[in-house]
Order: structure tokens, then sequence, then C-alpha cells
């Protein structure tokens, strides 16, 4: 019985001492809210191939940008905007050399699935806040959020700006005016097209030029304050054909030239 005991004492001690397994590694990504469904399945794919499994909280580059700014934990950041990564290197939060344009997209007009308007031609001249009748206009915040400020200077550069503020329904963020126009709350909304492919309840209608606002760029770097190991891999991984397969399938466009998986 006593050797029973002592045996029982020997394995507890034994363990006691042994080195604990730890957690599973994982990384955490702030992503522009537009990237969720396609940054969902390259991070899936990734965590298959490495076993890091990523952490990724999605809303309006603005707002995540500020809470990397104000110490919110983050490994890595993709911006829908040059500027609110600009504004993150700016206080050197960005970690020298990692920082590339990764994405492009364009920007559209959307209205709810059954509406009965039709393919509209966006160019000079074009009254937006007529076509929205009654009804608002759906739009990322234009001050803060990249879709927005997108939006804006479309509408700006269209000559519709000054009729059509008055009849924004300002949001959060591209997600949430998504939303909006899918509920059928307002009758029109202004989206990247990657957001609109992807929910049903909308139908693109139109597509601002390409030269009425600045060319839509999402840029990625990993961030100064921590000091994850994975950042390179998962930074080089997004870079990857396996990575440009699964953004093209969503409606990105690819900038630069994919690296080996």
């Amino acid at each position: 019985m006593l050797t029973r005991i002592f045996a029982i004492l020997a394995l507890f001690i034994s363990l006691a001492a042994a080195p604990q397994v730890s957690a599973q590694e994982t990384l955490t990504v702030f992503a522009a809210a537009s990237m969720r469904n396609a940054l969902d399945d390259v991070n899936a794919a990734f965590t298959k191939k490495t076993g890091v499994k990523i952490t990724a909280s999605y809303a309006a580059s603005s707002a995540l940008a500020k809470q990397i700014a104000q110490g919110a934990p983050a490994d890595a950041y993709i911006s829908a905007n040059v500027k609110w990564m600009n504004f993150l290197a700016g206080k050197k939060m960005v970690t020298a050399g990692t920082r590339v344009d990764l994405l492009g997209n364009s920007l559209v007009l959307i209205a709810p699935k059954d509406s009965k308007l039709g393919n509209v031609k966006i160019e000079k001249g074009f009254d937006i806040a007529k076509l929205a009748g009654d009804g608002r206009i759906a739009v990322a915040d234009t001050k803060a959020v990249p879709a927005g400020l997108y939006a804006k200077a479309a509408l700006t550069s269209l000559g519709a700006w000054q009729t059509a503020e008055p009849k924004l329904a300002q949001a959060e963020n591209v997600r949430a005016t998504l939303a909006y126009v899918a509920r059928g709350e307002t009758p029109l909304g202004i989206a990247y097209s990657t957001d609109a492919k992807i929910e049903p309840k909308v139908k693109i209608i139109g597509t601002f030029p390409v030269g009425s606002h600045p060319a839509i760029t999402y840029p990625v770097a990993g961030l100064a304050a921590r000091k994850n190991t994975h950042v390179k891999a998962y930074l080089n991984f997004l870079q990857t054909q396996v990575a440009k397969a699964i953004f093209e399938k969503y409606g990105f466009s690819f900038l630069l030239p994919p690296k080996a998986s």
C-alpha cells in the first residue's frame, strides 16, 4: 500500500516539475471590414499550413488604426487605404520593411436586389440625389472611413457631392452600409464591389470611374510594438499564389507578383 502511495506521489511530483504544454500559438490581425470573408479563408489556409491560429478583428480602418495607436494588441494591420497606414507609420508603429500594397478594389453603386432601378452610367454630371428620390444614400463615414472617403472624392469629382450630402445615411463601416441597402432601409448605397458580391440582397447598378477617386489600395504591415515570430511568415503567406487565388475569388485585385507558397 505504501509503495503504491509513494508511486502516486512520485507521479504528481514529476508532472508538476515537467514543462507545461503551451497553448496554440496565435497571431492577432486587425483588418478592414471589407476583407472579412476573403481574409477568413486566407487565414484558415495559413493555419492549416502552419498550425498558427489567427485571431482577426474587423472594423473600419480608421477605428482600428486609432485602437492600435492607443495600444491595442495587434501583430499585423491591413487598411483599406494608405491614409491610415501612413497614420501609424508616422507614429513609428509600423515595422520597417514589412509594408506592401497588397490589394485593390472598385467602388460601386448598389441598390436592393428587388429594386426597379436598372444599370446607370456614372459620369460627370451624374445626379445621385435625384436617383435616390425621397430616399437616402447609404455610405460609410465620409470623414474617416476609407469607403466613405473614396465615395466623397468620387461624388465631388463628378459634381454630385453638394446635392448628395444632405441625403447621406452615414455608417460606421462599409459592411454597415451594405446592411442598410440589403434591409431596404435606403434605395441606394456606395460600397466596394467585393462587398456587393457577397451580399445576395443587393445588386450593383453602376461602377464609379477609376479616375473619379484615389486608387483603392489595401496596404498591409507588421506592427512594431509586437514581436510575434510568426508575423513574417504570415505577411509572406498573404503574398503567395494561394492567397492570391482566394482574394481574387472574392473580387479583389492582387497588386503584387505572387510568391511561391
